[in-house]
């Protein structure tokens, strides 16, 4: 299947809100706080697409959004494969174009706190676990504490 990346559009918005809930659900919800589980709905997520969607590219295979990153300064922010498009190639797509995107710089990403999949993979691709720190997570009602593991990469 032929894969292509672009800028994700206002069209877009609808699937990734979609992409980004179930995604987040798959590798968050089972170890995060409580207060975080619920703030994740899926008009938060379109919120929160919609004021980042100009750092947002979008991975399709034959026409469907497969995943997506989204950048904030030198932090890789968000990223997320569908889990129909998981183990084909997608993740390491995706992450070598943000690479690119983020070159001439040392950049960094935060990986949750038991998210073990997301490390081996974060960790597999050359990133390195750099501390465990304490992070502003957003959500609607305003930021809340979580502890993350994180990844730095220099690009330089």
């Amino acid at each position: 299947m032929m894969m292509k990346l672009d800028k994700a559009t206002p069209a877009d918005i609808p699937a990734l809100t979609a992409l980004w809930h179930a995604g987040w659900h798959q590798g968050h919800a089972a170890f995060a706080p409580t207060a975080l589980i619920a703030s994740r709905t899926p008009s938060e997520f379109e919120g929160r697409l919609a004021a980042r969607l100009d750092h947002t590219v979008v991975a399709r295979k034959e026409g469907a959004l497969a995943g997506f990153y989204m950048l904030d300064g030198d932090e890789v922010y968000q990223f997320y494969v569908d889990a129909a498009f998981q183990g084909q190639g997608v993740a390491g797509a995706l992450m070598a174009a943000a690479e690119v995107a983020l070159s001439g710089r040392m950049a960094w990403l935060a990986c949750s706190m038991g998210n073990e999949r997301a490390a081996r993979f974060y960790a597999k691709a050359g990133w390195q676990h750099a501390s465990e720190q304490v992070y502003q997570a957003e959500t609607a009602k305003g930021p809340l504490e979580v502890t993350i593991i994180r990844f730095e990469k220099d690009l330089r």
